[in-house]
C-alpha cells in the first residue's frame, strides 16, 4: 500500500489509475498472488513522443506494472544509493540538475585556483544511452549485489519486458530504468575514480565532464574511456558531442553555458521557453521559468519574460497618472518598475526617484492611494 500511495501522487486524475483504484484491494491482492507464486508477467507498453528538449520516444507501462516498479524502487534504491559515486547526480535524492551545476562550478574554482589558471574541460556524451544498455551485463551487475533469486527473477522479468533490439534497451518511461541506468554507469564511475584516478569528474546520466589544468592528461584518458565503455558496457561515445576546450571559451553542460565567473542559459532552451509562453501564456509557467533562470545570469531574459507576461501579483503603474499627479519625467520610472517583478529592485527605484523630487512619505502615500495597498517601506 505504501508503494500505491507513492505511485498515486500527481496521477489521481488519470483514467487508467482511477480504473485500477476502483477495485484497488482486489487488484493488489491479485498482483501479490502472482508475485508470490512467480506467475507474474510484465505487460506491454503504450508509446508516445515528446520533444523536451529533443525528440524522444516514451514507453508507458500499465498501472499494475508501474506499481511493481515503485515497489522495486522502494526496496533497491536505499541499498544501491550507498554504492554510487558521490558526484553522480541523476535521479538521486538530494542531488539533481542544480546541485550538479553548483558542483561543476565548485570544481572549476578549485582546478583553476580561483580562475588564476587555465581550466580544461573534457565533455562526453554516450550515444543512444538507454537504447544501448545490455540486458545480460545489467543482470550480471545486479546478481553481484543481490543474492535473492526471487528478486533476480522479478528484475529479469521487468528488464526483458522491453528491447530496442534483442538483448538491448531500457524504456524511458519506467521508474526502474533510472535506477538501472545508475547501477549500470556506476561501473564506469568506479573505473574513473580508482583506475584513472580522475579527481575532478561529474556525471549526470550519460552526460559527464572531466576538469583538469593539464590538457595532455585529458587527451590521454580519452582512448581509455572509450575502451572501457566499449569492452565492458557495450556503450559508445558520441563522436559529435566530445569536446575538449577551456572554461573561458564556454562549456555547455546540463542546459547552461558555463564561464569562469557566470553561466548563461543555452540559446535553444531560451528560444523554446519564449515560444511556449507565446503559444500558451500563463502565470504558472512564467514563475517556473523565473525560478529556473534564478540559477544563472539571466536578468535580461527575466525582464523580457516580465514584459511578455506582466505579473498579476503586483500593481502595474501608468505613466499618465504619474505625470498628472506628480509632474513630468516619470516615463523611465514606470517602464523600469513594470519590467521587474523583484520587490527589492522596486524599492531601489522608489528610493532613487523619491530622493530627487519628493519627500519619502509624500510619494509613498500618493502611491498607496493609487495602488490601494500599503506603502512600500
Amino acid at each position: 500500500m505504501v508503494a500505491w500511495q507513492e505511485f498515486l501522487k500527481g496521477k489521481r486524475g488519470k483514467k487508467d489509475v482511477q480504473e485500477f483504484g476502483f477495485n484497488l484491494m482486489d487488484n493488489i491482492l491479485s498482483l501479490h498472488g502472482e508475485l508470490a507464486s512467480q506467475r507474474y508477467r510484465h505487460g506491454g507498453y503504450y508509446q508516445f513522443r515528446i520533444a523536451d528538449p529533443k525528440p524522444r520516444i516514451i514507453h508507458k507501462a500499465e498501472v499494475r506494472d508501474r506499481l511493481v516498479h515503485h515497489a522495486i524502487h522502494r526496496l533497491l534504491y536505499p541499498f544501491f544509493d550507498k554504492t554510487f559515486f558521490a558526484d553522480s547526480f541523476s535521479c538521486r535524492i538530494k542531488k539533481g540538475t542544480h546541485r550538479a551545476l553548483n558542483r561543476f562550478r565548485a570544481i572549476a574554482y578549485k582546478v583553476s585556483k580561483n580562475h588564476t589558471k587555465t581550466c580544461w574541460v573534457l565533455k562526453c556524451d554516450i550515444k543512444k544511452f538507454f537504447d544501448s544498455i545490455n540486458h545480460q551485463i545489467l543482470l550480471k551487475i545486479l546478481k553481484a549485489y543481490i543474492p535473492d533469486q526471487k528478486i533476480i527473477w522479478l528484475l529479469e522479468n521487468v528488464i526483458s519486458s522491453f528491447s530496442t533490439k534483442p538483448g538491448f534497451g531500457l524504456p524511458l518511461g519506467n521508474l526502474t530504468s533510472q535506477l538501472f541506468a545508475n547501477v549500470y554507469m556506476n561501473q564506469f564511475d568506479q573505473f574513473v575514480k580508482h583506475k584513472l584516478k580522475a579527481r575532478h569528474y561529474v556525471r549526470y546520466a550519460d552526460d559527464f565532464v572531466f576538469l583538469s589544468p593539464d590538457k595532455e592528461r585529458l587527451v590521454e584518458i580519452i582512448p581509455k574511456i572509450q575502451d572501457f565503455l566499449e569492452e565492458n558496457l557495450k556503450l559508445f561515445i558520441h563522436k559529435d558531442k566530445l569536446f575538449l576546450k577551456t572554461l573561458v571559451s564556454g562549456v555547455d553542460f546540463l542546459g547552461w553555458v558555463h564561464f569562469p565567473d557566470h553561466r548563461v542559459i543555452r540559446f535553444v532552451t531560451k528560444w523554446k521557453m519564449f515560444r511556449r509562453l507565446k503559444e500558451n501564456p500563463n502565470e504558472q509557467s512564467r514563475q517556473s521559468y523565473l525560478g529556473m533562470l534564478g540559477h544563472g545570469n539571466a536578468n535580461k531574459i527575466k525582464a523580457r519574460l516580465n514584459l511578455l507576461l506582466p505579473s498579476t501579483e503586483v500593481p502595474i503603474f501608468r505613466s499618465d497618472w504619474f505625470e498628472e499627479h506628480l509632474g513630468g519625467g516619470w516615463a523611465w520610472f514606470v517602464r523600469l518598475y513594470n519590467r521587474t517583478n523583484n520587490r527589492r529592485e522596486r524599492r531601489k527605484l522608489f528610493r532613487r526617484r523619491k530622493v530627487i523630487l519628493f519627500p519619502r512619505s509624500c510619494l509613498a502615500e500618493r502611491c498607496r492611494v493609487f495602488c490601494n495597498q500599503k506603502p512600500l517601506r
